[in-house]
């Protein structure tokens, strides 16, 4: 990949983004090495903010990732007037306006491929070089980006497992070394009196952007650095049977990281590294994450190479797909985002994101394919609420995780498989141990039946005081008849293939 040639400047800036960490930090790295003095800043970025509700567990998360980040910055640098700057407007105007006003040479960030940020840096770039200031960004969210691993005919992949190889053969101990900023921690620069005038003058809070504090305390959420470095020790106790844990939501088998990887709070290249070590020291559960961690760098690839993804299938035919788009689909896809479908284990998965943010991986699986494939409606619905409500929502990984799902994706299950939601409830949470958590309304239901609650005897309903329809809702969709005309649908495809 081509690198920038970067000179020594007198002054830069670091631009922090989806990277709120001090240590292995790529731009922060090469800022500090090239310039005498280097501010850091983040921006609350009104263009994406002014979309989102007032109540936003992931903009607390940032918050409060950004208290943790400021202190650290304190820490290293070992100087309370060194401080991360936080504005509140446009990134477009922001940040060419806060490098005028510092005097900077050059403005350092790390790379974002998603279709704003990509017009947005484009902007900016062009804002800064009016300026006479440089612009440079880094690879930092990933181990491979862009065009990095290609087919021998250079072409970019489609199917995961030969990525997967290639990305294995491919991978060295440089490319999962740590960027260490140690040696050049003295080239923090502290704020002078008069910048201090024109600034903010501490690390926004909620209450200045416009927002209002959720349940996050609450639920206990980690964040910041201190929070992923927490979440990724105890996962290192777990790590070697993740292979075995990890599809059972009522079972603590994942890293929880999914947040922090997305802000960049922890280093997916630390991540890797240690996947890859007790991988090659024969570990089942490692090989399994480390899997997982490629699979960001794959979907990741896929949006670099085919943005179109963002509004269409992968597999151009799976656009001549009719979808439910009535009043009654409607209606289904409401209970559906509601918890109300009938199907327990559906209902358990979504009033878990509805009401912490986050879904178990297996669950996001079971909701995603009942929601097209038994209710038969379109996958940018579904993509569109958990973008909405997901912490970890990073549209690489979500759009390909419901394109997977739809069969309409790289290397997606075949449409002529669809999840039975019973079959997946009895297997993955056995002892209903899940959907208790979530469905206390059924707790008076013995195990068999908790799965099936419309299947209960008379004396067994009378017993648990529940009365389906009223405290319970009924199956909103006979599976067996949803799956024939499932497959109805998906026909199309062949006859779009041909032409």
């Amino acid at each position: 990949m081509h690198k920038p040639t970067i000179d020594n400047f007198q002054t830069g800036l670091v631009w922090f983004r989806r990277d709120l960490r001090v240590q292995d930090q790529h731009a922060l790295f090469l800022a500090l090495k090239h310039c005498s003095q280097v501010y850091c800043v983040f921006v609350f970025d009104t263009d994406i903010l002014d979309s989102l509700p007032k109540e936003d567990r992931r903009v607390e998360f940032i918050q409060e990732s950004l208290v943790n980040l400021n202190e650290h910055l304190k820490a290293v640098a070992k100087s309370e007037d060194v401080s991360l700057i936080t504005l509140h407007g446009s990134a477009t105007q922001e940040i060419p306006r806060v490098a005028q006003l510092l005097g900077v040479q050059a403005v350092f960030t790390n790379h974002d491929d998603e279709p704003y940020a990509l017009k947005r840096d484009a902007l900016i770039r062009g804002k800064l070089a009016a300026q006479g200031a440089s612009f440079f960004d880094f690879k930092d969210h990933v181990i491979f980006e862009r065009s990095e691993v290609l087919t021998q005919t250079g072409k970019p992949y489609g199917v995961f497992t030969p990525y997967k190889n290639a990305w294995l053969k491919k991978v060295t101990d440089l490319d999962l070394q740590s960027f260490d900023i140690k040696p050049y921690k003295a080239n923090f620069a502290a704020l002078k009196p008069a910048h201090l005038k024109k600034l903010h003058p501490r690390i926004h809070t909620l209450e200045d952007i416009g927002f209002k504090t959720t349940n996050l305390k609450d639920l206990g959420v980690h964040t910041g650095i201190d929070g992923g470095e927490f979440l990724f020790k105890d996962f290192l106790k777990r790590m070697d049977l993740y292979h075995e844990t990890r599809d059972f939501p009522a079972v603590k088998g994942p890293s929880y990281l999914g947040v922090h990887l997305r802000f960049g709070t922890v280093s997916i290249r630390s991540l890797a590294r240690t996947a890859l070590e007790r991988t090659n020291a024969g570990s089942g559960g490692a090989a399994v994450w480390l899997s997982e961690l490629i699979w960001r760098d794959f979907y990741a690839q896929i949006l670099h190479h085919h943005p179109r993804v963002v509004t269409h299938a992968f597999k151009p035919e799976y656009d001549s797909i009719q979808w439910e788009d009535d009043k009654a689909a409607k209606k289904l896809f409401t209970a559906w985002c509601e918890g109300r479908t009938g199907f327990p284990i559906v209902d358990a998965a979504m009033r878990q994101i509805n009401s912490s943010g986050y879904m178990h991986n297996r669950l996001r699986m079971i909701v995603a394919s009942f929601l097209v494939k038994d209710l038969g409606i379109d996958w940018r619905w579904g993509e569109a609420y958990f973008a909405k409500h997901l912490m970890d929502f990073d549209l690489s990984s979500n759009n390909g995780g419901w394109q997977w799902a739809s069969s309409s994706g790289c290397d997606a299950q075949p449409y002529f498989r669809i999840f039975n939601p019973t079959s997946q409830s009895e297997r993955f949470d056995p002892k209903g141990a899940f959907i208790h958590r979530y469905i206390p309304e059924l707790k008076g239901l013995s195990v068999p039946t908790l799965h099936t609650p419309w299947l209960a005897e008379p004396m067994e309903l009378l017993s648990a005081n529940l009365q389906l329809g009223k405290d319970y809702p009924l199956p909103i969709v006979d599976h067996a008849k949803a799956r024939e005309k499932t497959l109805m649908r998906y026909s199309v495809i062949k006859t779009a293939k041909q032409k």
